[in-house]
């Protein structure tokens, strides 16, 4: 039988009521390690791919290059004009704000049951030496429509479902242009990576507070990891940065640009792409007297498919690097907790 987990305490109340940090929270190495990351240089920029230009007759041949480019070296980009709005943009914000800004009764009627992933809290502790991250989460499943499991989904903000669901249903179609996008990229029929993503293939919300830590030099909002999911999509904080990507072993800040989604793959298109796109690793810095807030959506392929790469990207010179691999997200929850990546067990 399945040990059943103990859950700890939210970030948020360790903030309040903490004069020492729980020593699974901290990073003794930690110091100017965190703090050194590099902003990109004006000769490796940090790719933006501009989504109207993309869908554009007269401009879509260079930016499919950009975006060939970027995900192939950095396996990430900041999208601009993508058909949102900077209103609805800062409403998302902004009911993200005001739930983690309720009394901690009211966030907890909605709070992850143990060894559960959906609802309030922070992330499973599967063993006792775990690395814990310095954040707060709300984490729901908000596609397919009938796995859809309301009691975790909050009442207030008033307007909290609702936007929501415009937001899921804007990025489900913003989905689809770049996957598609993707595949032109890569010479393949515009619907490939949809196709292997199956019938009914999953989106899951995070929102995520990442409160500020004295101690900030050695904690982390997210430890390092790569993402499992096929294309991720955050809305970064308006003003706090946070965000890090490896690149050629060196930490490397995402800047913060207006309206913005930054967008990376992950080692779910890493597979299907057999490795022209890569899934980078990023982490999560903390600051020590602002409070952070971001907004994830990650786009799961159906848990029934089987995944692998696609035949026309395998060939002599490139041949099968990756195992095929099914409800991927299901191990990658485990491996993430230890600090390892999973898509090395599906390496060949």
């Amino acid at each position: 039988m399945a040990q059943s987990e103990v859950l700890g305490q939210t970030v948020q109340e360790l903030v309040l009521n903490s004069e020492t940090l729980p020593k699974n929270y901290i990073y003794e190495e930690g110091g100017a390690g965190f703090r050194d990351a590099l902003l990109p240089s004006e000769s490796e920029e940090f790719p933006v791919v501009d989504l109207h230009h993309l869908t554009s007759p007269s401009t879509a041949h260079q930016e499919l290059h950009k975006l060939h480019y970027a995900l192939n070296s950095w396996g990430c980009f900041q999208a601009i004009n993508h058909g949102l709005t900077s209103s609805f943009l800062d409403k998302v914000r902004e009911i993200s704000k005001q739930f983690f800004d309720l009394p901690k009764e009211e966030k907890q009627k909605y709070a992850r049951e143990p060894n559960g992933i959906e609802g309030y809290g922070n992330d499973t502790i599967f063993s006792e030496n775990q690395r814990l991250d310095w954040t707060d989460r709300l984490y729901l499943k908000v596609q397919p429509e009938d796995q859809r499991k309301f009691k975790f989904w909050p009442q207030k903000p008033n307007d909290i479902r609702s936007t929501i669901l415009e937001y899921t249903e804007s990025l489900r179609q913003l989905n689809e242009v770049i996957l598609k996008a993707m595949a032109k990229s890569l010479n393949l029929e515009e619907d490939c990576f949809l196709k292997e993503c199956g019938e009914r293939p999953a989106m899951f919300l995070r929102l995520n507070y990442y409160p500020p830590c004295p101690m900030a030099d050695h904690v982390l909002g997210l430890k390092p990891h790569a993402d499992g999911s096929t294309i991720t999509f955050v809305l970064q904080d308006k003003e706090v940065e946070g965000l890090q990507v490896l690149k050629d072993n060196q930490w490397f800040k995402v800047p913060i640009i207006s309206n913005a989604l930054v967008i990376n793959v992950g080692d779910q298109i890493e597979i299907m792409s057999n490795g022209i796109f890569r899934s980078p690793i990023h982490r999560a810095v903390i600051n020590a007297e602002k409070e952070r807030l971001t907004v994830a959506m990650f786009f799961t392929p159906d848990s029934e498919k089987e995944i692998k790469p696609v035949d026309k990207l395998v060939n002599e010179s490139r041949p099968t690097l990756y195992r095929p691999v099914q409800n991927y997200p299901e191990i990658y929850f485990q491996y993430y907790q230890q600090g390892k990546r999973a898509i090395e067990a599906s390496k060949i």
